[in-house]
């Protein structure tokens, strides 16, 4: 069985332009997610999928490190995102894939490490393993509360557990992934992420703390 990190970068990132090869604390991010993957010991590869010919030309440096051209249809910002996957997993010369976005600097390799250890322990009853954090906010939807009761209004602690999902590290069969068009199976087991390491680049702002906090404690 080869367990090997996928991980996909594109061009045309929009709110932070050119955000995986953009320069981050002495590097970028797409450098620092393969560094980080190097040092995972329980990889035995690592895939790195995209449309981008400067960017698989600075995975190529790394030896080892394997390239899948992806099709322009599949680096759009309308494609659906399933047939992404499906397109991602059908490409992936592995057994098992843990999907590693560059945007999560801060999720490490020991964690890494740790989630893969999760999913060859996990029991019959979970198919995947998937990253998650923590929400304690009061959410509306559709000018509604979503997850507590404005007339008993309750402290933020006692706020019912809800998580939000995170690309760092799910790991699944690739089969599984083909077959279901994502990353996360139908029973995953969740994984939770501290606050730090669940920090995604998804905006400038983004950007800016998690390369303040990369230059302070670089994860190991």
């Amino acid at each position: 069985m080869k367990i090997k990190a996928l991980v996909p970068v594109r061009s045309g990132s929009t709110r932070v332009p050119n955000k995986n090869i953009r320069p981050f604390a002495d590097s970028t991010l797409l450098d620092i997610k393969i560094q980080q993957l190097l040092r995972v010991p329980s990889l035995d590869g690592i895939v790195v999928n995209s449309n981008d010919d400067e960017m698989l030309q600075m995975a190529s440096k790394y030896d080892g490190v394997e390239l899948a051209k992806r099709d322009e249809g599949f680096a759009s910002n309308t494609v659906s995102m399933t047939d992404v996957f499906e397109n991602m997993a059908e490409n992936f010369p592995g057994d098992v894939v843990v999907y590693c976005a560059v945007t999560y600097p801060l999720f490490g390799p020991e964690t890494i490490e740790k989630v893969i250890a999760e999913y060859l322990q996990r029991g019959v009853q979970h198919d995947s393993v998937a990253p998650v954090s923590r929400i304690k906010q009061f959410l509306y939807h559709e000018k509604k509360p979503l997850n507590f009761d404005p007339m008993k209004f309750p402290r933020s602690q006692d706020l019912p557990v809800i998580v939000a999902l995170h690309w760092g590290a799910p790991v699944i069969a690739r089969d599984l992934m083909i077959e279901r068009k994502n990353p996360i199976g139908a029973n995953p087991h969740l994984y939770e992420l501290t606050e730090t390491e669940a920090l995604d680049v998804d905006t400038l702002f983004d950007f800016e703390v998690a390369e303040h906090l990369y230059r302070k404690n670089p994860p190991r």
